[in-house]
């Protein structure tokens, strides 16, 4: 699983350079998601650079889990974010804290083991 700690982002915003680093993707990508998701906006300076906020970095790492970490085609991925109840910043704060666990739970293994 991806791992991005958006709880420890201190940026205000993140270039798509950055962005797509973290995920391991590539900026198209990214612009081509945007295109896909209506949610997913990211402001645009007077150049036309996109600046993502720690919300935009959530809303992508709930597309990556789906996409690419779950295997879902797009329109799948869609339809699956229209099940799921409550925002996405509830989502990605419940994926941010279920990792907070795993890694924790590794940690615990890790000791237990040695």
């Amino acid at each position: 699983m991806k791992s991005i700690d958006t709880q420890n982002l201190d940026k205000l915003y993140y270039s798509i350079g950055e962005v797509s680093e973290m995920f391991d993707v590539s900026r198209s990508l990214l612009r081509y998601w945007e295109n896909e998701f209506s949610f997913l906006t990211p402001r645009k300076n007077r150049k036309g650079d996109r600046l993502f906020t720690k919300e935009n970095i959530q809303q992508i790492q709930i597309i990556y889990n789906l996409v690419k970490e779950r295997g879902f085609t797009l329109d799948g991925a869609k339809q699956e974010l229209k099940k799921e109840k409550g925002p996405l910043s509830e989502q990605a704060d419940l994926v941010d804290r279920l990792k907070v666990i795993q890694s924790r739970l590794k940690d615990l293994d890790d000791k237990l083991s040695s």
